[in-house]
């Protein structure tokens, strides 16, 4: 990919673009960043995926796949999701190309940002441990005839479907499981986003020198939550001890 696409499109999301200044055996040579880190096998989905950005990681999909298609891609998501045929675009392309792909989630994997994080090849999924995840029905409107607005609603049900299907097939979720947690805005822990089959691996650092896998984050074991007032109360007349007591029991409910 020419340089220069890159730099002009970065430039319309962000004015300011790192330059990368390496020694050549002929010189110097200038690379905006996106472009060097293209050369190590790593694409940045940054933002919102519309159609410009589509355009972009497909492209640079293509021309990995082109150099070799059996060396890994490495994909970083930081998005809030964005259209719905823009994402379905990158995914298929995804799932086209014959290398794996490591997809990794840094800030927040939205919508259908969530989608292309879990459409990693399995095993090669993951999260830095702040981050956040979140999955959603598809949104959008329409306006015109009554005609048009029926068949606009036709369409984005037949998405709704589509993502469903999609969602169930990389998480192993149950296809109900899905359409109930997608009813609404469903965020997630990486933690809980690797319970839930979006990732595979929670990472505190990549591998170090004489270590063969990274860092992981450790599952905790859940902490006993303090009971609610109502709780309390139905515990409190369970366990009441079975001798008489001079002193009725001071209630305390009103001090919690």
């Amino acid at each position: 990919i020419h340089s220069k696409s890159i730099h002009h499109s970065a430039v319309l999301k962000s004015p300011l673009i790192p330059i990368v200044v390496e020694q050549t055996g002929r010189g110097e040579r200038a690379y905006d960043i996106y472009s060097r880190l293209l050369r190590e096998r790593i694409i940045c989905v940054m933002g919102p995926i519309d159609d410009s950005i589509a355009s972009l990681v497909i492209a640079q999909l293509l021309f990995l796949q082109s150099e070799s298609n059996n060396k890994s891609i490495h994909m970083y998501i930081n998005s809030p999701g964005g259209v719905v045929t823009a994402g379905l675009a990158i995914y298929d392309t995804m799932q086209y190309i014959l290398n794996p792909i490591s997809t990794w989630c840094v800030g927040q994997a939205a919508s259908m940002g969530s989608l292309l994080l879990a459409a990693g090849t399995p095993g090669m999924r993951h999260s830095l441990p702040n981050a956040r995840i979140m999955i959603h029905q598809p949104s959008g409107g329409a306006r015109g005839q009554a005609t048009d607005i029926a068949i606009q609603a036709e369409e984005i049900l037949k998405l709704k479907s589509q993502i469903n299907h999609i969602y169930a097939k990389h998480t192993g979720q149950p296809l109900e499981t899905i359409k109930n947690a997608m009813e609404r805005d469903c965020y997630m822990s990486p933690m809980e986003a690797q319970d839930w089959g979006l990732i595979d691996k929670v990472l505190v650092h990549p591998p170090q020198a004489g270590q063969d896998e990274p860092e992981l984050v450790q599952k905790e074991h859940p902490r006993p939550q303090p009971p609610r007032p109502r709780q309390l109360q139905i515990y409190i007349n369970n366990h009441r001890p079975n001798f008489s007591i001079n002193k009725p029991i001071r209630p305390f409910i009103n001090f919690i």
